[in-house]
C-alpha cells in the first residue's frame, strides 16, 4: 500500500460555464472570455473570478428564516427522532445511562479535538501522521469567532475552557508550523558520488 495520499478530482468545467453563461446574460458589457486551447476538452486556468458580494446581495440570496411555528415544529420532531434513537441504543445496551445534555463545553471540546485531530494528533503508532494545516487554521479561527461573539455572555468556567482551549490549539498550530518552514527552509542534502 502506499503512502502518497488519495484525492478525488471534480471536473466543474461544467458548473463553471454556467455560470460564465449567466454572468455574460447579467452584465453584456462584460470582457469577452480567451479562446479555448486548440486542445479541446483540458483543464483551463480561471483568471477572472467573481466580485464579492455586498451584504445585501448575501442576504437577498437566503431563503426565508423559519416562522417561530415552524421552528418549533421541527424542534418538536427533532427532539421526538432524537428519544427514538437513544431508545434503540439503550436497548442495545442496557448497562449504558442516558446521555448527559450537550454544553456549551461540548462544543469547544469538538472543536479542540478537531482541530488536534488536523495538527496530526491520534495518529496510530507507527504512521505518519495525516496533517491538514488550512483545515486547522479555520478550526482555530472558529473558536477565535466563538469567543469573539460570546464575550460576557459565558459563565466563569466556559470562558475559563474556551481561553485555555484556544491557547493549546494556538500554540500547537504555532509548534507545527515553525516546524514545517523549518523543514522547508534546509538545503537538500549534497548529492552522493557514484563512483
Amino acid at each position: 500500500m502506499s503512502d502518497t495520499p488519495k484525492f478525488e478530482v471534480i471536473d466543474r468545467r461544467k458548473i463553471k460555464a454556467e455560470e460564465e453563461q449567466e454572468n455574460q446574460q447579467q452584465q453584456p458589457a462584460a470582457k469577452t472570455p480567451e479562446p479555448e486551447p486548440a486542445s479541446g476538452g483540458g483543464p483551463r486556468l480561471v483568471v477572472s473570478e467573481p466580485k464579492p458580494k455586498a451584504a445585501a446581495e448575501v442576504e437577498a440570496e437566503l431563503p426565508p428564516a423559519p416562522t417561530a411555528q415552524e421552528s418549533r415544529e421541527q424542534k418538536t420532531a427533532y427532539d421526538a427522532s432524537a428519544q427514538r434513537l437513544e431508545d434503540i441504543v439503550r436497548a442495545q445496551n442496557p448497562a449504558a445511562g442516558a446521555q448527559p445534555p450537550i454544553s456549551f463545553e461540548n462544543l469547544v471540546q469538538q472543536f479542540y479535538v478537531s482541530a488536534m485531530i488536523q495538527m496530526g494528533a491520534g495518529a496510530q503508532e507507527g504512521q505518519r501522521p495525516r496533517i491538514d494545516i488550512l483545515g486547522a487554521r479555520t478550526t482555530i479561527d472558529l473558536l477565535g469567532v466563538l469567543a469573539e461573539k460570546t464575550r460576557g455572555n459565558l459563565t466563569e468556567a466556559e470562558d475559563k475552557t474556551l481561553q485555555t482551549v484556544l491557547f493549546e490549539v494556538r500554540m500547537a498550530f504555532m509548534e507545527l508550523t515553525n516546524m514545517i518552514t523549518l523543514q522547508s527552509m534546509q538545503p537538500p542534502p549534497p548529492p552522493q558520488d557514484k563512483n
